[in-house]
């Protein structure tokens, strides 16, 4: 997914994030290929390829984390990224820190069993107090897709958000919303909407065909498997054929 940034003097940086589930469907020279082509598309932007692998196990073997050809001292290609594995990171230590991304990536990040529900309402708590109304609603259902969190748990993690001080006004926010009871069809219809607007931020204006396909299903766990697909395809084609 890239995201482009403008800065004073007029100077452009594209960050290109790829979040990897599966590390054994990762590959460096596609990363390469679509690092490049970036480039091309945009001559005047700095480039940063990065990584993100969210799957919650340990590695017995790392995945390639460079490409270098050379011959005698002439080197004539070298590649490397932003590398991060969330599980690497304890979700705990990250409870103070202020930015909206960190909290969104916590439930992807190492914790205990027990620690679960508190994970996630720490995401959702923070994610409320350094978003605005908006783009939390927009973006609360990232968490629900990364922690995979059940029926039975959103209603756990309803009652803990409500039993917490510091959590109070996220408590009345759910309740105006009515979020306590229609919590999972809110889910289902910002997880549509971010699913298009993923695809068109990727790939510009996508086909009436696979947007009605998008808004006819309602399958909560689909749609979540089409979110994290929308984000790493490569080609706009191939998630026609997965829904």
């Amino acid at each position: 997914m890239p995201i482009l940034f403008f800065f004073e003097k007029q100077q452009l940086l594209l960050w290109l994030v790829e979040f990897q589930e599966d590390k054994a469907k990762f590959s460096i020279y596609k990363l390469l290929r679509y690092t490049t082509d970036l480039m091309e598309a945009h001559p005047q932007a700095l480039v940063i390829p990065t990584v993100l692998f969210t799957d919650r196990t340990k590695w017995r073997k790392d995945v390639l984390r460079k490409l270098e050809t050379r011959l005698n001292d002439r080197l004539f290609l070298y590649f490397e990224y932003v590398f991060f594995k969330l599980f690497d990171f304890n979700a705990r230590d990250y409870y103070n820190i202020n930015n909206p991304v960190v909290k969104i990536l916590l439930p992807k990040m190492n914790y205990k069993k027990e620690e679960r529900i508190e994970v996630i309402r720490q995401a959702y708590s923070g994610l409320f107090q350094l978003a605005s109304r908006m783009l939390f609603d927009k973006y609360v259902d990232f968490i629900d897709v990364y922690a995979e969190v059940s029926e039975e748990e959103q209603e756990n993690l309803y009652h803990e958000i409500i039993q917490h001080k510091e959590t109070a006004m996220l408590a009345q926010y759910i309740k105006d919303k009515g979020m306590q009871q229609g919590m999972q069809q809110g889910i289902i219809q910002n997880t549509k909407e971010n699913i298009i607007e993923a695809l068109e931020l990727r790939f510009g204006k996508i086909s009436p065909e696979i947007i009605d396909k998008i808004n006819k299903t309602n399958d909560p766990a689909k749609l979540k498997e089409l979110h994290k697909k929308a984000i790493q395809i490569k080609e706009i084609d191939s998630f026609g054929f997965i829904c």
